[in-house]
Order: C-alpha cells, then sequence, then structure tokens
C-alpha cells in the first residue's frame, strides 16, 4: 500500500476539451495528505503523458534499474523479470473480463468507460504478442504469421537475456512477482474505471522508465551492443519506440475518464499504481532483504476472515509479536506485529477498509467492511507505520513467534518506562563513543 506524503495543491493538465486536441489547460485542486503533488506546468507541446513522466521522475527518484548493479543481480533479476513480461499481455487483455460479464448478467449495454479501458488493453496485448508489428511489415497478408509466437515481445527478451547470460533462462515467479503481478492485475480489472485508468497509466510510463534504465545498464555491464539486444530497441529505442506511444494512447484516457472533480483520486491511484511498478523492481535488485538485527526477511501473506483484504507483509520467519492488554486488543484478540510503512502491501481490498478512531484519535483502526476483522492498522505508538495482526497471517511462512508484553491500560507510563530502558540500553555504548571521540 503506498501513502504519499507530500500536502499541498495539485497542478493537474489535461485534455478536457477533445481527445485529439493537444494543448493542455491547467486545474488547481486542493490535494488530499495522502496524495502526491504533481508540479506541471502549461507547456502545450507537452502531453499528458510527458507531464506525468516527469513527475514521477521527480517524485520517486532515479529508477532502481539505473543504480549500479552486478551481473549476480541482473542474472537474478532477468528470470523474474521475463516472467512478468511473459504473463503481462494476458493479465492486460483478460482484466476487463469481470466487466464484461457484469454487464451480460445485468443484460446492458458496455458503459463508455468499459469500451476504452478494453480496446487499450486488447491492443497493448495484440502489440506485446507480436501482431502489431506483423501487420506493420506484411499488411493484412502477414495475419497468418501470428501464430509464430517466437515473436512474443518475452520471447525476444528471453532470446536477448539467453545470450547475455551464456544460457537459456527460464521465467521465474519468485514471491515478489507472484505478488506484484496479483496486485497489478486487481488494479487494471477494478470496477472503478478512475483506478483501472490510472493503473494502466502508471503501468506504460513506468515501462518506458524501467525498460529504458535496464537496456543502458546491462549494455553496460556486459558490454553488449545497445542494437543488438531487440526487446530493448523495439520498445524505446530507434526514432519511433513504441513505448512513446503507450504512454500517449494510456494517457489518452485521463480526459476520457477522470472528472474535474476527481483529480485529486485519480493523482491518488496514479501515485500508488507507480509505486507498485517501482516496489517490485526494488525487490528484483535486492540480493537479500534484512532487518534491522540482520535477520533474512521472508513474504508472510496475510487476510481478513473473509478473505475480501489480502495483503502481504515483509519481516523476519521468526516474528516477535506483542501481546497488548487495552480494551480494544483484549475485546479484538490482536496479536501485534510492529513494521515500517514499506514492508506491507495490500493486494486486494483496500476499498473495503473502513477507519474506527477513539480516545486521543493518533491509531487510525482498519476493519474489513465485510467480516469486521481487524487485519492491521495504524497504531498509536507508530502512526506512520502500520501493527499487524499476527492471527491474520499465513503460519506456513512462520518459523516461530517469540512473545513481548505490553500494558496497554497504561499506555504513557509503558510507552515512558520503555523509553527510559531504550536509553539506559544505550548509555554505555553512547559513552563508549564519547570517549573514543575524546582521545
Amino acid at each position: 500500500m503506498t501513502t504519499g506524503t507530500h500536502v499541498g495543491s495539485l497542478l493537474f493538465s489535461s485534455f478536457l476539451s477533445s481527445p485529439n486536441k493537444r494543448s493542455l489547460c491547467t486545474v488547481e485542486v486542493q490535494v488530499s495528505p495522502f496524495a502526491s503533488s504533481f508540479k506541471l506546468h502549461q507547456r502545450p507541446e507537452i502531453t499528458v503523458g510527458e507531464h506525468l513522466a516527469h513527475h514521477a521522475r521527480d517524485a520517486f527518484g532515479p529508477h532502481p534499474f539505473a543504480a549500479e548493479l552486478s551481473k549476480g543481480q541482473v542474472a537474478s533479476l532477468l528470470p523474474e523479470y521475463f516472467a512478468m513480461s511473459q504473463a503481462f499481455p494476458y493479465l492486460q487483455a483478460g482484466s476487463q473480463k469481470d466487466l464484461i460479464f457484469d454487464a451480460i448478467n445485468r443484460n446492458r449495454g458496455l458503459p463508455r468507460d468499459i469500451e476504452l479501458t478494453s480496446v487499450v488493453a486488447n491492443f497493448i496485448c495484440w502489440d506485446e504478442t507480436g501482431g502489431h508489428g506483423r501487420v506493420l511489415q506484411g499488411g493484412n497478408a502477414a495475419l497468418p504469421d501470428i501464430l509464430d509466437t517466437e515473436n512474443f515481445h518475452s520471447k525476444l527478451l528471453r532470446k536477448d537475456a539467453s545470450r547475455l547470460l551464456g544460457q537459456a533462462i527460464k521465467p521465474n515467479y519468485g514471491t515478489a512477482t507472484r505478488r506484484y503481478l496479483r496486485a497489478l492485475y486487481h488494479g487494471l480489472s477494478s470496477r472503478d474505471p478512475i483506478v483501472r485508468c490510472a493503473y494502466m497509466v502508471a503501468f506504460e510510463l513506468h515501462a518506458a522508465e524501467m525498460i529504458q534504465s535496464l537496456w543502458t545498464t546491462i549494455v553496460g555491464i556486459f558490454d553488449a551492443r545497445s542494437d543488438d539486444l531487440e526487446y530493448f530497441r523495439i520498445h524505446v529505442g530507434g526514432e519511433d519506440p513504441a513505448e512513446k506511444y503507450h504512454g500517449e494512447m494510456t494517457s489518452r484516457l485521463i480526459s476520457e475518464l477522470v472528472p474535474v472533480d476527481c483529480v485529486n483520486r485519480f493523482s491518488e491511484e496514479f501515485d500508488r499504481a507507480y509505486q507498485l511498478n517501482l516496489e517490485w523492481c526494488r525487490n528484483l535488485v535486492r540480493t537479500q532483504s534484512l532487518d534491522e538485527n540482520d535477520q533474512a526477511e521472508v513474504d508472510h501473506r496475510g487476510r481478513c476472515h473473509c478473505g475480501s483484504v489480502k495483503f502481504y507483509v515483509r519481516a523476519p520467519e521468526e516474528i516477535s509479536a506483542v501481546k497488548c492488554n487495552c480494551s480494544i486488543c483484549q475485546m479484538s484478540g490482536f496479536l501485534h506485529l510492529l513494521v515500517p510503512d514499506d514492508k506491507l502491501a495490500i493486494e486486494c481490498g483496500e476499498e473495503l477498509l473502513t477507519t474506527y478512531q477513539f480516545n486521543t484519535n493518533i491509531a487510525r483502526h482498519t476493519f474489513c467492511r465485510v467480516c469486521g476483522v481487524k487485519p492491521f492498522y495504524r497504531p498509536r505508538s507508530n502512526p506512520s507505520g502500520f501493527s499487524v495482526n499476527v492471527r491474520c497471517l499465513d503460519r506456513t511462512t512462520i518459523k516461530g513467534i517469540r512473545m513481548v508484553e505490553f500494558d496497554g491500560e497504561n499506555w504513557e507510563r509503558e510507552i515512558s518506562s520503555m523509553q527510559e530502558d531504550l536509553e539506559d540500553a544505550l548509555k554505555p555504548q553512547l559513552l563508549s563513543e564519547a570517549e573514543r571521540r575524546a582521545q
């Protein structure tokens, strides 16, 4: 789950008059605390997609694949990247399935928002599976040749990667990739057209940045000729790269699907979707994730009772859980696993969470509206992070649980005591450091 931290006004550029009109106008709306602020300037020669791409670079910094990677890291991430490339066209094309069946079951025509996202999804699948390129090269006469699946873009990637690594690669659907693809499909198939639009736009704009960054990194590491890597060349290379048009195509959905009074919500969803793509890439370049005590971390899967809300939390296999005796914890049976904000990701059901606050109104207790279970929340002791209910986690990834008691009935006294204990524990270390500096 992604929550932006920028607060202020939003300057958002959109095609508000005609989908074919290239000039942009600027609308100012108020941003909530959870939306990043786009700082987009009114420049008629710049498209909405280019504006959003600039915003993403400013908001999220350099792409993880642009970092200094080793051959080992690239060799490890390429099979996962290949898996994503293999699965994505089918997820994209199939993402509108439930929306179509909803129209069938209701015996009604398709709303325009479904027509728009479906035609974009279908074309992107057609392009990724080589159909568009075939027709461009040979016209309609080339249509029977689409059965040659070696022209699928994922197959071109496999060919490039296998040549670079000196051995054939297979797709690897690791934990991070499976989690990412499920969350991506959830966004692309949302019944909310603004969410669908945000995920389509974010994926394509991120793809251009991702492919370009990985291409540059691979060429440098393997001392390869850039033009010899066909997968990368057809996406972002040459004079007329495909990703440019994918970005423009999806970005034009904004003027069709996002009303002016929903710009703020679109910006939140776009940031959330873009962060989802980035976090997957970050996970691929991490050789091993360790917590502050140098314990290897794993992805624990969790859900509410009915399964409407599903999530992942990254934490050690040996969990340190906190048992609190405050009124709400006793009544709900909540067993706490405290984690930073970036360790938890929602797979599905975020729209079904409802919030309850009381007393100081610092803690934000989030419950599933369907079954009433609280799988995680923002606690008073860690408002910038999460407390996850250990009882909601799949036990197959948990090797052990160490229990710590917390006197929540006397919250202020207990927190004060914990801080004093921490200071006492740090005093010898601080004194030693001060003595070393004095020498």
